[in-house]
């Protein structure tokens, strides 16, 4: 319940013109109360003034935008542009402002706390996502710093320096932005310091040269993903000169690994990068996904000293030696986050895999078995394996050929575990035309009864209410779940993906050249 302090402050920044010329008589220990307030209810103009003249020491967006004494919701998944660039317009005119209510004491603001979500509760319904921050701010930094250079000394911007700190997501786009304002942080009054670093559509040199600049040393979540081609030699060459001490998550993209054949050279490559890795003492996630590691798991992992608590594995082409590694290693009994989708572990290897599951029961928190081969035949020892996760709060298994009567004996599982609040299950497989082949290809996939899915899908959702498990949201995203950077950067991502095919067919019409 909102507290009458935070109804008078939604009162008082309903009416921006009232509230901006209030501001000089507000206490600073009121500020807070009326940012959320004026968040909540989108009022951009008053969101500004309070940031252009914050008279506390810091400036955290998360803790602001979390649960409060005052206000015991959580906004902080309201990336509303409208409020966002209010902010980050707000943090430059603090700087530049002459006439500030108060004394200029600002030293930290952290912007790291916003979650990007799929739909937006803001009256404009439209976000700002963690691209379009990073673009933003680094074209701030860049604005600011001009600004100030023209200042005489001892004028309002000089002798001022915030430390930002910001999650990035740099691609080809926003590159250039990105790299003047790291390039130029000693100068500038608004000084940003990486927290996490996002890259996608950028060629290895940008990647590598803007990393340098990010204070890697500091990072604590490194992800390279899609459209970045970042190879085994190319990693191990970044890892040897870039220094990641404190990096606690790391996402590869596809194909950064394939062991398949390798030379004795890359037989070392490859334990030089397990060495690497276990250097940094703070890594506790991993994403290999859509690599092939096929019975080299055990050179690459077990280096490690700390134990993984997040490993993301889809598609990865393990054997049985790889699974056996995992079922009796240092890290299953640690595992929160567990991604084997793409490999047909409940037929190929149940006694490895019921075995890894059974360690990782007391941590685990979320498992993705998605396209697993998973059958009606193998829903019992699933049942069995599933029922000691008393932790589980998420589980994904969509593309596996499961009938409705196999899902309702799972649904009546999920039911007995406590923590379960997230479901992705399959289209049903008597939902597809007799003979359909699983792994499901693109055309296949959204040519079933859907009549028949919904009738289903409400006889599987009637088991979760009979059983007073409303808590649980079960759903069938057919296309994967929603990835806000993705949707974001689709026009770059395509874009460069165009022009990545371009370069190919040049280059293969030169060779075929050549040969002629």
């Amino acid at each position: 319940m909102k507290s009458l302090r935070f109804v008078s402050a939604e009162a008082l920044v309903s009416n921006p013109q009232v509230a901006r010329k209030s501001l000089r008589n507000v206490a600073h220990n009121l500020y807070p109360l009326l940012f959320k307030a004026s968040y909540l209810l989108d009022q951009g103009e008053v969101i500004h003034d309070l940031l252009e003249n914050w008279p506390l020491t810091e400036f955290n967006l998360g803790s602001l935008l979390g649960q409060t004494a005052d206000h015991p919701g959580d906004i902080r998944s309201r990336a509303c542009r409208t409020c966002l660039e209010a902010c980050l317009r707000g943090l430059r005119d603090y700087v530049l402002n002459d006439s500030s209510v108060y004394s200029k004491r600002l030293r930290v603001v952290d912007l790291t706390g916003i979650k990007d979500v799929e739909v937006q509760l803001c009256k404009c319904k439209k976000s700002l996502g963690r691209w379009g921050r990073t673009r933003l701010l680094a074209t701030l930094c860049l604005e600011l710093l001009g600004e100030v250079q023209k200042q005489q000394p001892g004028s309002s911007g000089s002798g001022v320096g915030i430390d930002v700190l910001v999650n990035l997501f740099v691609t080809d786009g926003n590159y250039e932005a990105v790299a003047q304002a790291l390039k130029m942080r000693r100068a500038s009054p608004l000084k940003l310091r990486c927290v996490t670093f996002r890259a996608d559509s950028l060629d290895r040199a940008k990647l590598f040269s803007v990393l340098r600049l990010a204070e890697p040393e500091s990072l604590q979540k490194l992800e390279v993903v899609h459209n970045v081609r970042l190879q085994m030699e190319h990693l191990e060459g970044l890892l040897s000169h870039v220094g990641f001490s404190q990096l606690v998550s790391l996402t590869l993209p596809a194909r950064t690994f394939d062991v398949h054949r390798l030379t004795a050279e890359e037989e070392l490559v490859l334990a030089s990068i397990g060495e690497k890795l276990s250097q940094m003492t703070h890594l506790t996630e991993l994403s290999l996904a859509f690599s092939t590691l096929t019975g080299k798991l055990r050179k690459l992992l077990s280096p490690l000293r700390t134990p993984l608590r997040a490993l993301e594995l889809a598609n990865c082409s393990l054997s049985y030696a790889d699974m056996a590694f995992l079922a009796n290693g240092l890290h299953s009994f640690h595992l929160e986050v567990l991604d084997l989708s793409g490999h047909s572990v409940v037929a190929l290897y149940p006694s490895t895999f019921f075995k890894l599951l059974n360690q990782a029961s007391q941590t685990l928190r979320v498992l993705s078995l998605e396209e697993c081969s998973i059958e009606d035949s193998h829903v019992n020892r699933m049942i069995m394996g599933l029922i000691p996760c008393r932790k589980l709060q998420e589980f994904k298994f969509l593309g596996n050929p499961l009938t409705s009567r196999a899902l309702k004996c799972l649904f009546r599982a999920f039911t007995e575990l406590p923590k379960l609040k997230s479901i992705e299950f399959p289209v049903p497989k008597d939902c597809y035309p007799d003979g359909t082949s699983y792994p499901l290809d693109d055309s296949s996939l959204p040519n079933f009864d859907h009549q028949k899915y919904e009738e289903i899908a409400r006889e599987l959702q009637a088991i979760l209410l009979q059983a007073n498990r409303d808590d649980i949201k079960a759903s069938t995203p057919l296309y994967g779940s929603y990835d806000p950077d993705i949707h974001e950067t689709s026009n770059e991502l395509g874009s460069f993906l165009l022009q990545s095919l371009k370069n190919a067919l040049e280059s293969f019409s030169t060779a075929l050249q050549k040969m002629e």
